[in-house]
């Protein structure tokens, strides 16, 4: 029996699940039918790549049948929510390159030292991750760019784009901050008292993992904001790409200290960890854009 089992929390794990699934799922079949409608090209495209992307996620054991299917969901989803009608723009200028980022980076690093983190005891599972903490780590990215464009099937929203890149940004630097760190970190500290802790402990950062964390969500930020805004010319993108990089680094320090806090007092699972630090990010990264917004208008 596993931690979430023996303090009741597991409920939190389908919570997630009911929020994030059959939303994206409705979505995806609901933009399928528009898109074969109108531009088939798209459709296909974007069922295709998606659907190849959960086998090879499957294939890899980097996650189970039913997290491989929710991935691949996810995907659909993100590719949808930043095309562009009429279908002028590549695939590739859309939300599938950063989505992959999350995954190479992510799928590296739990590689990396698992002999190590094996003896520690904090290795991922053999069969990769569930469909529970796929949907923690990748959902809000996939409903905020739903909810944004509810009535505009047809339209591509910016802000729609930048709040799941934020998100993917910080799914990416809290994997790669936790995986990195139990393999060249050291002792790791409380992020509320700086107190040393045992490896694999809720709320427990190195400096060199956070560093990496870092490092993660500024490349995420890269690839989302210099593919999806490629056209317009990346130079001109600078700001949006310090504002989705921080907002992921700012939502994986929110994701320490819910850790340190809630965590640890038996309140929050890890999946519910994720899935609010992701939304953090994203609010970060909206507040971030208003803000830029308004020094624009004057």
């Amino acid at each position: 029996m596993n931690r979430d089992e023996k303090s009741g929390l597991r409920w939190q794990s389908k919570a997630i699940l009911l929020i994030v699934v059959p939303w994206t799922a409705v979505s995806v079949l609901y933009q399928s039918y528009w898109w074969l409608k109108f531009e088939p090209a798209v459709a296909w495209t974007t069922l295709g790549i998606s659907g190849v992307f959960g086998l090879v996620v499957w294939k890899m054991r980097a996650g189970t049948p039913a997290a491989a299917a929710t991935g691949a969901a996810i995907t659909a989803s993100l590719m949808y929510s930043t095309t562009r009608f009429p279908y002028d723009y590549s695939w590739l200028h859309g939300g599938l390159m950063p989505l992959l980022a999350v995954f190479l980076l992510t799928f590296a690093a739990t590689k990396i030292g698992r002999a190590r983190k094996e003896r520690l005891g904090t290795a991922e599972s053999r069969r990769g991750r569930n469909a529970a903490q796929v949907a923690a780590n990748l959902g809000v990215a996939a409903l905020v760019a739903q909810m944004l464009k509810i009535g505009e099937t047809d339209s591509w929203s910016p802000m729609a784009a930048l709040l799941s890149i934020a998100a993917l940004a910080e799914a990416a630097a809290d994997t790669v901050s936790s995986e990195m760190g139990q393999v060249l970190g050291g002792i790791p500290r409380i992020v509320t008292t700086f107190r040393p802790v045992d490896p694999g402990t809720d709320g427990g950062v190195t400096t060199i993992g956070t560093f990496f964390g870092f490092i993660a969500a500024v490349l995420v930020a890269w690839t989302g904001v210099g593919l999806v805004f490629s056209d317009f010319g990346f130079r001109g993108q600078w700001p949006l790409f310090c504002v989705v990089g921080l907002s992921g680094f700012l939502g994986l320090l929110f994701d320490s200290l819910l850790g340190a806090t809630l965590e640890r007092k038996g309140a929050l699972n890890n999946d519910a960890v994720n899935f609010l630090s992701t939304f953090s990010a994203s609010l970060v990264a909206f507040a971030g854009m208003a803000i830029l917004a308004g020094f624009q208008a004057t």
